[in-house]
C-alpha cells in the first residue's frame, strides 16, 4: 500500500459532494450528535472543551456550575491547558453533564 500525502490549498478548500450534502441535510440534530463519536475526521474533545461545554450546556457560570453539581470550584478551575495533573474523575463527571445536564443535576440533587 502506498501512502499519498498532499497539502490543501487554503484558497481551494475541498467541497462536499451532492450525495454527501443531501445525506447530511436529511439528518436531524440528534442523528448528527449520535454519529459524532464514530466520525474519524473529528478528534475527541479536550479536557478543557469538555469543561467549557458542561458550563455552556448548563447555561451556568463556573461558580454556579460548581454549586449546582456539587463540584469544588478550585478543582474545576484546575482543568486548564498546561496543568500537569488533570482530575480525570472530574473530567468524566463533566462529560456526563455535557451529555445530559438536567438528568445529572437531578441525580446529584438526590444524592446530597
Amino acid at each position: 500500500m502506498v501512502i499519498v500525502r498532499y497539502s490543501l490549498a487554503p484558497a481551494k478548500p475541498p467541497r462536499m459532494g451532492a450525495e454527501d450534502r443531501a445525506r447530511l441535510e436529511a439528518m436531524t440534530d440528534e442523528e448528527i450528535t449520535a454519529a459524532e463519536p464514530s466520525d474519524l475526521d473529528k478528534p475527541p474533545l479536550t479536557d478543557q472543551e469538555i469543561a467549557r461545554r458542561a458550563r455552556d450546556g448548563a447555561s451556568l457560570t463556573q461558580a454556579a456550575l460548581a454549586e449546582a453539581f456539587a463540584v469544588n470550584l478550585c478543582r474545576r478551575r484546575n482543568i486548564k491547558p498546561g496543568r500537569k495533573i488533570i482530575d480525570r474523575v472530574l473530567v468524566a463527571f463533566l462529560s456526563l453533564v455535557v451529555g445530559d445536564p438536567e438528568r445529572t443535576r437531578r441525580v446529584v440533587g438526590e444524592t446530597l
